[in-house]
């Protein structure tokens, strides 16, 4: 038990800036527990994990397993490309193995070049993790891909990898959690670790890290689009945002917490499925609730799974495929003197994510104010108030309003020079064009409450278009 402590006490560093939940704690505990005590894993002086059963050329891999900020020992075949030395923006991960029906994987890669301009990517660098044990495939597989995308393979926009099999545990006599047959464990076991080890290779590509499945459709230029997520939510603290609602699809990282997701998989490899580890994972570093962007940039294609070749219809109604718009809503601190319930508070009506202000019945004179952190040239504003099943708790009578000139005020800093673009209509606002209207670059956004309601109002959207 004081080895299982000793473990715990290096989970410590999972977390960074918030408290990890009780429940956390003990849910990590009973899982070192039930590692420790039924499954005979020791963490031996050499930071090796190790099983009795396995022959010694499963070991290596797993050394230095408790430093969670270190990558694994792993040597990597490069099938095709090499990383270059400059770090990109976006790392985007995909592993692939031999399915009975059907291959998706050459489409996934065209899509993901396809729907990316010129310049978007630059800032891309695509690795392909070629992870079934068949080298034959691998190499046939390898073949197609580098006729097919030379010019990105030489421009170093994709990479193709292979771990080899004495790199992985062993993946006989697994645990049969949750009644799966034994093939089953068998398969998602193993893909945990093929995520864990192109996880791994990963971690010093890029900045963030994008993880998609093999059989995927993005929509245009999918990159711009969230790296205005990312910049809207600068300031916050995230560890995973989300894409897509299906899957391991379209989940993003920050790629300084890639070494501690491929401890934990590794840790965890034959517990239980990639994306239910993934929720464990979040919640441990203190990400409570899910994050996710709509709609979804990622669309699932393939009709049947990597698993036995069964059919798997999913599709995410969320998604889609042309450019979206996605608002810039540059940093900005919000106020307002409307009373908040729970925790409906100002900043979720103007984050990029599905998320709403909700407010306690408004008063004539109530705000709602956006103060920019450097002054802004705004080009278009939109603002919706209800939602569908809420559709009389929008802004009945209200004003929208631009000002200038911050001053400080008891509520922080505000605007002390303000004017009207116009008039909440059925709830909703839209003024186009705002810079050629204004002669000055805006320094906060107001949302007035002219009359009264008995209603609660919530804001569902605040979007801004800078020039």
């Amino acid at each position: 038990m004081r080895l299982v402590w000793k473990s715990l006490d290096k989970m410590r560093c999972f977390r960074k800036r918030s408290t990890i939940p009780f429940l956390g704690i003990l849910i990590t505990c009973l899982l070192f527990f039930n590692l420790y005590m039924e499954d005979g894993y020791v963490l031996a002086g050499k930071r090796q994990l190790m099983h009795p059963s396995n022959s010694e050329r499963h070991v290596h891999n797993f050394r230095d397993l408790t430093n969670f900020s270190g990558t694994i020992n792993v040597t990597y075949r490069y099938l095709a490309g090499n990383p270059l030395p400059r770090k990109k923006y976006l790392t985007i991960g995909l592993s692939s193995v031999k399915r009975k029906k059907g291959n998706y994987l050459m489409e996934t890669i065209k899509s993901i070049f396809d729907q990316s301009s010129y310049e978007e990517l630059k800032e891309i660098v695509v690795v392909v993790h070629l992870a079934d044990f068949d080298l034959a495939w691998c190499e046939k597989l390898v073949q197609d891909i580098s006729r097919k995308f030379a010019h990105h393979i030489i421009a170093g926009h994709l990479l193709v990898i292979h771990a080899p099999e004495e790199y992985y545990p062993s993946l006989d006599g697994l645990k049969r959690n949750y009644n799966d047959p034994e093939d089953r464990v068998r398969f998602r076991s193993k893909q945990n670790v093929d995520y864990a080890f192109l996880l791994n290779f990963c971690t010093n590509l890029s900045d963030f890290y994008m993880m998609l499945e093999d059989d995927v459709l993005c929509s245009q230029n999918f990159l711009t689009s969230l790296k205005k997520v990312v910049t809207s939510r600068e300031g916050s603290y995230w560890v995973m945002l989300e894409f897509s609602k299906l899957g391991y699809i379209g989940k993003l990282y920050q790629s300084r917490d890639l070494p501690r997701l491929v401890h934990f998989l590794l840790m965890f490899y034959q517990e239980m499925p990639c994306d239910w580890l993934l929720i464990h994972f979040r919640g441990l570093l203190a990400q409570k609730d899910v994050i996710r962007f709509k709609p979804s940039l990622f669309q699932h294609m393939g009709y049947y799974s990597s698993y036995k070749g069964t059919e798997n219809k999913l599709k995410d109604d969320d998604f889609e495929e042309d450019f979206i718009d996605i608002p810039d809503n540059p940093p900005a601190s919000l106020y307002t003197n409307i009373n908040v319930f729970e925790n409906y508070d100002a900043t979720k009506a103007y984050s990029s994510v599905d998320e709403y202000f909700w407010g306690k019945p408004p008063s004539t004179g109530d705000f709602f104010v956006i103060v920019f952190h450097e002054p802004s040239n705004i080009s278009n504003i939109k603002i919706l108030t209800g939602t569908d099943d809420r559709q009389n708790d929008i802004l009945h009578h209200g004003a929208l309003e631009v000002g200038e000139k911050l001053v400080g005020t008891k509520r922080g800093r505000q605007c002390s020079s303000y004017i009207t673009l116009g008039e909440f209509k059925n709830g909703n606002i839209e003024v186009q064009d705002v810079d050629h209207k204004i002669a000055f670059d805006i320094q906060c956004v107001r949302i007035v409450v002219t009359a009264s309601q008995k209603e609660w109002l919530i804001i569902r959207k605040i979007s801004l278009w800078t020039t």
